[in-house]
């Protein structure tokens, strides 16, 4: 059985679905070639009033095994570099999960509007 890790990524409002699409199946694609299975995949979705989905994947890590986290770049947590910093840092220190990063790719960083 492989080890499991969560997702996260941010939607604005007027991203294409076709892209969000394609943002999730690469999440999903390097999660399994890195020998893990994606458990759930937290998504925040700019403009909509729900719980924080960075909040639920924290609440997430607290209650459960769980200790590897995917997010396509770090420019989904916030376009800030301190706030990346101190998301990242939250993730990591905080909760000892280790983040796992796909950047270099234009579309990824393109999609977030935050």
């Amino acid at each position: 059985m492989r080890p499991l890790m969560y997702g996260y990524m941010r939607l604005a409002a007027s991203d294409d679905p076709d892209e969000n699409a394609a943002i999730e199946g690469e999440l999903r694609r390097y999660t399994l070639r890195e020998g893990f299975e994606l458990e759930r995949l937290f998504i925040e979705r700019l403009g909509c009033t729900d719980e924080s989905a960075f909040f639920a994947l924290t609440e997430a890590l607290k209650t459960s095994e769980i200790k590897h986290v995917i997010v396509p770049s770090l420019w989904h947590f916030a376009r800030l570099p301190g706030l990346q910093a101190a998301m990242r840092d939250h993730i990591e220190g905080a909760l000892g999960a280790r983040l796992w990063v796909i950047q270099n790719t234009a579309r990824q960083s393109r999609s977030i509007s935050s």
